[in-house]
């Protein structure tokens, strides 16, 4: 699975690709045996195609009514039928991709390395291009005929979705270290996203003007050395009704009200890669892999799987009574959300899945760092 890397940003001074396995010697981090499952649950394949490999980046698809939208790292992006897999249309980038693809279903927006932030229509022709200056690893919002770009360095760039024109920019204060990975943009209203920061924060911002409507706290820098203090909400948080759960890297999850930002609860706790509600409970799974379901109303711990230890599990999906979650051997695990047992398992490929399943016509949608995207169905 992709390990998010770490920056420096004072002084416009790049630190040298720190890895988060820096702090532990190999053999700490050899991923635990696969434990057997006693099977309560089918999962058929339905199809697979292949849409080319992520390399270092996290590339998660998106569906727009009946298609799904896929990049890759080699440039190619692709409209691809729900129901039967088949591809609608593959073009290439000019250059080499960063993000995974944002799309409103009309139109289709990807990031590379360099600043360049192309768009294609629903037909797959390319319609403009703009350049922001630096390097887009989270995938582009497309919502309301505004594509929202972040970029690596901390500033936001409203563009008009049919011609890629400067709407609004807005530039957020750097901290000295943070992660270099997708910093996840969930919209919450026709007008309005929210989206984790560096330096423990989250916030809703206004989709037509760029402003930060309210920001709160989830964590707090904390210990001596930057690498130490470093805490970035940086991983997607989740949404049920009002109620909004997130976590921070070397921080806290919580769960609290979207309307206001108030945290009900938080709990000491370190990830990358996100929670998953269900009506009950909120899961994620910490930087060992050890998975955990904290209760959404009052954060009671109610279940510690420790079975995955250093498989570098992926984003978690909450579907049913099913938590669903990739690993980077590429395995899907599946868990009974009441207590953590599992109850399936399949290999899509032998290559990480770093993001959430994604749930479409009753199946189970699947990309992985190779490129296979695959369809699953539940029984």
């Amino acid at each position: 699975m992709y390990r998010p890397m770490i920056r420096v940003v004072a002084l416009s001074i790049l630190l040298a690709s720190i890895g988060l396995t820096a702090c532990s010697s190999s053999n700490k981090r050899e991923p635990s045996k696969l434990v057997s499952v006693e099977e309560k649950l089918s999962v058929t394949s339905v199809w697979s195609t292949s849409v080319g490999k992520s390399d270092t980046f996290v590339m998660r698809p998106v569906v727009a009514g009946d298609y799904i939208y896929t990049s890759a790292g080699n440039g190619l992006v692709s409209k691809i039928d729900i129901l039967s897999g088949k591809r609608v249309w593959e073009v290439k980038a000019p250059t080499e991709l960063s993000s995974g693809p944002g799309s409103d279903g009309n139109v289709v927006v990807v990031g590379t390395t360099k600043g360049l932030v192309y768009a294609f229509n629903s037909q797959g022709e390319k319609i403009w291009e703009e350049n922001v200056g630096s390097e887009v690893l989270t995938e582009p919002l497309v919502l309301g005929g505004v594509a929202v770009v972040r970029t690596i360095d901390n500033r936001f760039f409203g563009l008009d979705a049919k011609t890629g024109k400067r709407r609004w920019t807005y530039l957020r204060p750097q901290t000295a270290l943070a992660l270099r990975t997708s910093f996840a943009m969930v919209p919450v209203a026709a007008d309005a996203y929210i989206t984790g920061f560096s330096g423990g924060k989250l916030g809703v911002m206004g989709l037509s003007s760029g402003n930060v409507l309210w920001e709160t706290s989830l964590a707090y820098p904390k210990g001596f050395s930057e690498i130490e203090r470093m805490t970035d909400v940086a991983a997607r948080p989740s949404l049920i009704g009002r109620r909004l759960c997130a976590v921070a890297f070397q921080g806290r999850i919580g769960c609290g009200d979207i309307n206001t930002g108030n945290f009900l609860w938080t709990k000491d706790f370190s990830s990358y890669t996100g929670t998953a509600q269900s009506q009950e409970f909120v899961f994620a799974a910490d930087e060992k892999s050890h998975v955990v379901a904290y209760r959404a109303d009052d954060g009671v711990e109610v279940w510690r799987n420790e079975t995955m230890t250093w498989r570098d599990v992926g984003e978690p999906l909450s579907v049913g009574r099913l938590l669903v979650m990739g690993d980077k051997q590429g395995y899907l695990h599946f868990l009974e959300q009441s207590s953590g047992k599992p109850v399936a398992r399949i290999r899509v490929d032998s290559s990480a899945i770093s993001a959430a399943p994604i749930v479409a016509s009753g199946m189970l949608i699947v990309q992985t760092r190779s490129g296979s995207l695959a369809a699953y169905r539940p029984n």
